[in-house]
């Protein structure tokens, strides 16, 4: 059996989204495991309340300003992320948004706009961090994605389209990873109560849920919290060498039936 060197003590970890929801759930999740953190999004001042609670409880962390979709943004925000904590170990794509429209009202510039959020905002973040893990044989990229990457629902394809491609994108960089050292992994979350559809218009919210109740996608109405899709993501950056955790995929447990199914 091949031998891998181990992990290095310290791994600092770089997670997009850290502002909100998974990505906030997940930098301190990281944090209370002892990674040094970077908290990467646009608000600030939202990293910035996030970031002192992890200090406060003896955290290494650092914040910077990171807009995905913006090339210069992310190459400035991963050389200060390096600046402040050395070298990245780990990188967590997680930044994402979702838009909801009718497929024939949906105009063009707010269905790019989510592609490029979702899934070319992760190839900048690959383009910035993978080399330097590649040529220290050893770092994981870890993609968030979506149940709707294998199970699409109406009213938000441009998101459907977006994490499909973005689950694509990773499952190309396992097969051009294989041997380097570098693991490349995708989380894939069930429902999950975020801050994601908290702007939507309410009408537009009970037709997405009927349509999706009609289809078959809401056999129970429980929802993961964000914390579970954040164990995940430790689970797979703390995987051994020599362990690849390929694709987890993530679901709420339905409610304890009163009475015992037949068998």
């Amino acid at each position: 059996m091949a031998e891998f060197p181990p992990h290095p003590d310290r791994r600092p970890a770089l997670v997009t989204g850290a502002s909100s929801g998974i990505g906030a759930a997940t930098a301190t999740a990281l944090s209370a495991a002892g990674y040094p953190v970077v908290l990467a999004a646009r608000r600030l001042d939202r990293l910035e309340s996030i970031a002192k609670v992890l200090r406060d409880n003896d955290g290494e962390v650092a914040v910077v300003r990171l807009d995905v979709t913006d090339d210069e943004s992310v190459g400035a925000a991963v050389q200060q992320a390096i600046e402040a904590m050395g070298t990245i170990e780990i990188v967590v794509s997680n930044a994402g948004d979702m838009e909801p429209a009718p497929a024939q009202s949906a105009d063009t510039a707010t269905f790019l706009r989510q592609i490029d959020t979702n899934l070319v905002g992760a190839h900048r973040l690959v383009i910035e961090t993978l080399a330097p893990m590649m040529q220290r044989r050893r770092g994981d990229v870890v993609l968030v994605s979506s149940q709707n990457a294998s199970t699409p629902r109406t009213l938000v394809g441009a998101y459907n389209a977006s994490k499909a491609g973005l689950e694509s994108f990773g499952r190309t960089l396992q097969m051009e990873l294989e041997g380097s050292g570098v693991r490349a992994s995708i989380v894939r979350p069930g429902p999950t109560f975020t801050e994601m559809g908290w702007s939507w218009d309410p009408a537009l919210i009970d037709r997405c849920l009927k349509d999706w109740k009609r289809w078959g996608w809401l056999r129970h109405h429980q929802y993961l919290p964000v914390e579970s899709i954040a164990a995940e993501v430790v689970n797979v950056v703390s995987a051994p060498r020599g362990t690849n955790i390929s694709l987890v995929e993530v679901n709420p447990e339905a409610p304890i039936r009163e009475t015992e199914v037949e068998t």
